[in-house]
């Protein structure tokens, strides 16, 4: 890279406005207060954690399971755009990459702490580590979160490359990536998928519905994040978003969170209609068991902000509204956090292989190293959508470079 490009960049992210170098100084705080904390579980072990032998996959697991969701969602933007040419989408499929890559690094760095022994990483590289491909699930999800990530990173890099220096992207070169990059954003989810339902001494994972409800509620929370994000950015830069965009992700949201609904009454459906022993972990999360009932109120926060979200988003006249857009956004994202993590991950070790119940709850410790996560996860995305904006909108680089493909 030319010398005279990387000065560019690097003044392009040191450069903005007081709300933006706060913004920033507040990520970097919390990120290097998480890295502090994380010290104490380094040390400890995982003991330092509220986890136990009963609930061995907590907050953390449940974060990444969310946020592979997040990452898995830049695939709406890119179909309609690049399969279906909808043109007004090509204004913000960058941005949606760029979200992609920061979402998936988030993902690896919660898998990183939630490894007993973080230093043996180096077993998940293929050729130094033993690494037990194909057999292993997890090792093909270590394949298809790096594979998809390095898929966005060139996707971002080539298409910001060419308008820096005022040229028109051609589609013909990228095409392969741009095609392998759809079921990559699939088969990450579906991967994470296989790694709950392929767990049958787990009941409350093992169904079949559970691939197809993480892909429709990927679609859901991660779009929401993103107009949200777009319409800040939109506010704050020269970037040109058209209302019509917006809209258009708003209507994808919704058939999406139809379907996300739909597998999750089939779900109820089928363990309460059947009433079997392996009726207990639906039961100790929406109703309580045996006196525990500490997931109840979130999980039915979660059923009920889904809910409204949905019906606000099923009326045109509300979904072109961006007050009410931005309330169902809103609803959706804590929605599906919960429904996605608390709501998942938790349940299914209750009760555990004893019969016996542990009513697990992320500590103190867990929560902010979790907030470093994301603060460092955000970090990595305002950088990199600032230096797109910047290019895209001729502040570095070739003014009215052309910015979009042939």
């Amino acid at each position: 890279m030319p010398v005279d490009t990387m000065n560019g960049i690097i003044k392009t992210i040191f450069k903005g406005s007081k709300a933006y170098k706060t913004w920033v100084g507040v990520l970097m705080l919390l990120g290097a207060v998480g890295i502090g904390l994380y010290y104490i579980q380094a040390t400890q072990g995982l003991i330092a954690t509220n986890m136990r032998d009963q609930v061995s996959w907590g907050w953390y697991i449940a974060n990444f399971t969310f946020l592979v969701g997040v990452a898995a969602a830049a695939v709406v933007l890119v179909i309609p755009y690049y399969i279906y040419k909808y043109k007004p989408i090509g204004d913000i499929v960058l941005i949606g990459e760029c979200m992609a890559v920061a979402a998936v690094s988030m993902c690896l760095m919660f898998i990183l702490l939630d490894m007993g022994s973080p230093e043996r990483f180096w077993h998940l590289i293929p050729g130094l580590g033993i690494f037990n491909f194909p057999q292993s699930i997890l090792t093909w999800d270590v394949v298809v979160l790096n594979g998809y990530l390095a898929l966005n990173l060139f996707l971002v890099v080539y298409a910001l490359s060419k308008i820096y220096q005022g040229q028109e992207y051609k589609t013909k070169f990228i095409w392969p990536f741009i095609v392998l990059s759809i079921p990559a954003a699939i088969s990450i989810h579906t991967v994470t998928a296989f790694l709950y339902l392929g767990l049958p001494a787990r009941p409350f994972w093992n169904a079949a519905v559970l691939a197809p409800r993480f892909i429709a509620s990927a679609f859901c929370s991660g779009p929401a994040f993103m107009l949200l994000v777009f319409q800040i950015i939109r506010k704050n830069t020269k970037l040109n978003i058209k209302d019509e965009a917006l809209f258009k992700v708003g209507e994808l949201i919704t058939w999406a969170m139809a379907f996300n609904l739909f597998f999750l009454i089939t779900e109820i459906f089928k363990e309460r209609y059947s009433a079997t022993a392996h009726l207990a972990p639906l039961d100790y999360l929406f109703y309580g068991l045996h006196g525990h009932d500490h997931l109840v109120p979130w999980i039915w926060t979660a059923v009920i902000f889904n809910s409204i979200a949905f019906l606000i988003l099923l009326m045109p006249s509300l979904r072109k509204n961006f007050t009410t857009l931005n309330i169902a956004c809103v609803l959706i994202f804590i929605g599906v956090y919960i429904e996605k993590g608390i709501g998942l991950v938790f349940p299914g070790f209750a009760p555990d292989t004893l019969g016996e119940i542990y009513d697990y709850m992320p500590n103190a410790l867990e929560l902010v190293i979790s907030l470093a996560v994301w603060a460092i996860g955000l970090l990595i995305f305002t950088v990199f959508a600032k230096v797109t904006i910047a290019i895209k909108t001729g502040e570095i680089g070739h003014a009215g470079a052309a910015s979009h493909e042939h």
